[in-house]
């Protein structure tokens, strides 16, 4: 006998779009997880989530109509309290019998056991297993309950009198185990088989399920609705595809509007729209962003990336002619592209430069001033750095570059689109005159915006871009305005991790703590706007933070321990020497030297040789320290050249050389010698050994 099937569908009127995806996944595995916890479904039940911008719903295979029985183990009361000399129930036990609903008739078949303590009574009994009405409604109420619904409604029923919170307003319930209506209510609604087609397509008839497993066939074919929602993601990115294909053109990739666009059709209709020529003057961002911001458009791109005078746009309705739907969205994003044109046009009558001065009037933060005031410390850090990476040329052109880079915030079109700063500044200084390598350093600045964004593309890009970040970390530690849990209002966790991508993926030369120094030179030590000394907790941010990133590239959480524990002043060195750690760990002496030197650190821990004592060759009287002794010499003179080359695995590889010695010093040579001169001679050369091969990095970790 086959079990059948089940299928729940709640009809609303129009869902929140950017809310939909998650809301359809969450109404399927609520109600699936809590049948599997009654026992009405097991883990084989394949589960499939519909989600339409009016329907959630949901269908799971084999869902019994009733639970297996289920042996209950109840315990009571301890015996002694329980039945008197007599073996008769007391009061006590007589009340608690009552209050699981049973009475004394039972009390000849309780089990006595031990609780783990003392000698307990226990009713063992079969309770039967929820039926499948029961066990749904628990199902219903509760993922109804933990709906992700980003704001609550709340509405009135058809009594005109009891109110229902919900996401929307719901019109009709489903319930159909098989082809029987499973009895059940949720948002004062009672499960029926009756649910709506698409609202212009199908006429807004009414359509009877037959069967639970009927479901999408009958809404495609009688509703002219694609119910599941990744079908419908895939038809709408299949309709693209071939639409820009047969342009000649490609579409603007963006999951995000997929998926916005996916939750607001039911039967996708891709077309294609074209827009005037004059438009493209405006730079393609602008109009790229407004139509898909603003229309929930898919703009075209020709074979070299550049903005096509096309556009793509997803109908819910598929008329036999679909001009009136074309000719509609094009007179709807004319007026938008004509607003870009606008701002851009009134935008290039004045020049960046001459934007500057408003910028004192712009509070950047109540206790870091004005935008003008963050503006020149960004200058002042952009020089330094650019002095450092290339000398006076590229320090002139990082400082333009900061002093510029705000400009765009008084803008028309960054006003209208705040995405769109850093990009605009860029288009203005070339509009304004300025060389290329600053209009592109002004449009780069914010870069890397978020994690896999691409870095600045030149040394004044990269400097203005570290000196923004720098900026920000150091004056927002400085004022005690660190992230805290999920809180990161200033984004201080992304400006980290692009300060660690911009030195480490351009191999840069520059160090952490020189970065941190020259940040902090730019701001005042005295008066109102005067910060702390940030370096020790900003520098541990910046460690955490690496340490994240090094892990998110596939390295182990003890090879990054190894390294991070030594702390790299220069975080271009970090993904060569994590490599040189993963390579020594597969040596065969790579154990038992990483033990060996936890051994010595604990040994140091407890006890050190005075401040300045070296290793002296007259009191190494054993042949094991004294053979310790030449291997450390051997091996620094092979370690060194490598450190001075970045060779790291060369160096760490030359330290395999060491376990024999050092086996064979810990065998045969106590350390903690009672004699002062032996003791503090040993304890120096195991010092000059843990430094040495800790060079690179912490073996201890790898213990």
């Amino acid at each position: 006998m086959t079990t059948p099937n089940l299928l729940v569908e709640l009809f609303v009127e129009e869902l929140p779009p950017k809310a939909l995806e998650k809301l359809g996944a969450a109404f399927a595995r609520g109600i699936a997880d809590h049948l599997q916890g009654a026992d009405l479904v097991t883990t084989d039940s394949a589960v499939t989530s519909f989600a339409t911008p009016r329907r959630l719903a949901v269908h799971i295979t084999n869902v019994a109509r009733q639970a297996p029985d289920r042996a209950v183990e109840q315990k009571l009361v301890p015996v002694a309290i329980g039945l008197d000399a007599g073996g008769n129930a007391t009061p006590v036990l007589k009340k608690k019998l009552a209050a699981i609903g049973a009475d004394e008739s039972v009390v000849p078949s309780l089990r006595q056991a031990s609780d783990g303590k003392k000698d307990t009574l226990w009713l063992d009994r079969t309770e039967p297993g929820a039926t499948l009405p029961v066990g749904l409604q628990a199902a219903l109420d509760e993922a109804i309950g933990k709906l992700p619904i980003p704001k609550v409604m709340t509405y009135q029923q058809d009594d005109g009198w009891t109110d229902v919170k919900f996401v929307r307003p719901a019109h009709r319930l489903i319930a159909l185990h098989g082809d029987a209506i499973v009895e059940v209510t949720a948002l004062g609604m009672t499960a029926g088989r009756t649910t709506q087609g698409h609202r212009f397509e199908a006429g807004n008839r009414a359509i009877e399920l037959r069967t639970a497993d009927t479901y999408a066939e009958q809404l495609s074919a009688e509703g002219k609705v694609l119910a599941s929602f990744d079908e419908r993601r895939d038809e709408i990115r299949r309709q693209l595809e071939a639409s820009a294909k047969a342009a000649g053109l490609e579409a603007v990739a963006d999951d995000a509007l997929l998926a916005e666009v996916t939750a607001l059709v039911e039967l996708p209709n891709v077309l294609t729209c074209s827009f005037e020529d004059e438009f493209l003057a405006v730079p393609q961002e602008c109009l790229i962003l407004t139509m898909k911001q603003n229309q929930k458009y898919f703009p075209l791109l020709d074979g070299n990336g550049k903005l096509a005078n096309r556009f793509l746009i997803v109908s819910n309705i598929r008329p036999a002619d679909p001009s009136a739907v074309i000719g509609g969205n094009e007179r709807v994003v004319r007026p938008r592209l004509a607003d870009a044109k606008f701002f851009f046009d009134t935008d290039k009558k004045h020049t960046l430069e001459s934007r500057l001065p408003r910028l004192a009037k712009v509070v950047y933060h109540n206790r870091l001033g004005s935008q003008l005031e963050r503006v020149e410390r960004v200058r002042k850090i952009a020089s330094a750095i650019g002095e450092r990476l290339g000398g006076a040329d590229l320090a002139k052109a990082a400082d333009r570059t900061a002093e510029l880079s705000k400009g765009d915030l008084l803008t028309e079109m960054v006003g209208e689109f705040p995405e769109l700063q850093g990009i605009m500044g860029g288009y203005y200084a070339r509009n304004d005159g300025e060389p290329v390598a600053v209009a592109e350093a002004v449009e780069d600045h914010y870069k890397p915006r978020f994690a896999g964004d691409e870095l600045p593309r030149s040394d004044v890009g990269i400097a203005a871009a570290l000196a923004d970040k720098l900026e920000t970390l150091v004056g927002m530690f400085g004022i005690g305005q660190k992230p805290t849990g999920d809180k990161d209002p200033f984004a201080l966790r992304r400006h980290a991790l692009g300060v660690i991508r911009m030195l480490v993926e351009t191999e840069s030369r520059l160090t952490l703590s020189e970065l941190i120094a020259a940040a902090k030179t730019a701001f005042p030590t005295t008066g109102e706007h005067a910060i702390e000394d940030p370096t020790v907790a900003l520098t541990d941010f910046v460690f955490e933070r690496l340490a994240n990133w090094s892990r998110d590239q596939g390295f182990s959480a003890q090879e990054v321990a190894a390294v991070a524990s030594l702390r790299p002043d220069r975080l271009a060195e970090v993904p060569r020497r994590l490599a040189a750690v993963r390579a020594f760990a597969a040596l065969p002496e790579a154990e038992a030297l990483a033990a060996a030197n936890k051994r010595i650190g604990n040994i140091l821990k407890k006890g050190r040789a005075p401040a300045g004592t070296e290793v002296r060759g007259e009191l190494l009287q054993e042949a094991a320290e004294r053979d310790l002794m030449q291997a450390l010499t051997d091996t620094r003179a092979a370690i060194q050249p490598r450190l001075h080359d970045g060779d790291y695995e060369g160096a760490l590889t030359a330290c395999a050389a060491l376990r024999t010695p050092v086996d064979a010093f810990f065998e045969a040579v106590m350390v903690n010698a009672e004699d002062d001169s032996l003791r503090h001679n040993r304890l120096a050369l195991l010092a000059d050994l843990h430094a040495l091969m800790n060079r690179v990095a912490d073996l201890a970790q790898l213990a």
